[in-house]
């Protein structure tokens, strides 16, 4: 039985639970989890360890050589509005390297996560810096919650002695305020229940209404799983986006 999705790009606010499936799927044994989601093996590519790095080298220039900052102001934000972009072009060229290997898809699901907020350019700006190969490939699957559950779970998840952490790194409220309280998902969903046209590509999608949250709770979260990716392969059905498993 092949894997159901070649690619499934996971996005949502910080903190609505994108790293918690990740984490359940990974927790889920191979067998199970491709009878159950569709998804056998798979890899990610997550944009927060290269922004992170990001910050990192800031820190050594500033603090350890004396120079200036490169990628981000005092503040922590980034210097230039296009370096969103530039993150969803790296995404691009990690999956490039990825299609190196003989036959990837037939062994490998890519799981692309990432969040955007309007004031930084939105999905709209994220989905156009995505490559054709990864938009004929892809589906969606888009994690819901809002402003407030996003700023309790983002309070909440946060470990200062981890700011690096995929599962426990968190933004100061202020921070979040500003890069997230606003998002366009709504608007560049609008105009189809079931995909989104990027580049005259029609990608499907799918949404997880994550409240009450069921990423805190792998007894809500596993049956809410199998009920998305069950939607999400017949909405992919026939369309590009989903890999040719069933």
């Amino acid at each position: 039985m092949k894997h159901s999705f070649d690619i499934i790009i996971l996005c949502g606010r910080p903190a609505s639970g994108k790293s918690e499936v990740i984490d359940y799927l990974k927790k889920t044994p191979v067998d199970e989890r491709l009878r159950r989601f569709g998804i056998g093996d798979f890899d990610e590519i997550d944009d927060f360890p290269m922004l992170w790095t990001w910050f990192e080298e800031d820190a050594i220039l500033e603090k350890i050589l004396g120079k200036p900052r490169m990628h981000t102001d005092a503040g922590g934000y980034f210097l230039h509005q296009y370096q969103w972009d530039l993150l969803i072009e790296r995404i691009s060229l990690e999956y490039d390297k990825r299609l190196r290997e003989p036959d990837y898809h037939e062994r490998m699901t890519t799981v692309i996560e990432f969040s955007r907020g309007t004031e930084h350019g939105g999905y709209v700006s994220a989905f156009a810096h995505l490559s054709d190969r990864i938009l004929e490939r892809a589906v969606i699957v888009y994690i819901d919650v809002t402003y407030e559950e996003s700023l309790r779970k983002n309070r909440k998840r946060f470990n200062p002695s981890r700011p690096d952490s995929i599962l426990e790194h968190g933004l100061p409220d202020e921070k979040l305020e500003r890069l997230y309280k606003e998002v366009d998902w709504d608007a560049v969903s609008a105009s189809s229940p079931s995909h989104i046209d990027i580049r005259g590509k029609r990608v499907p999608y799918v949404v997880l209404d994550n409240i009450p949250s069921k990423t805190d709770d792998p007894a809500l979260l596993g049956p809410a799983l199998e009920e998305l990716f069950a939607k999400a392969r017949v909405v992919g059905r026939g369309e590009p986006g989903v890999g040719s498993g069933e």
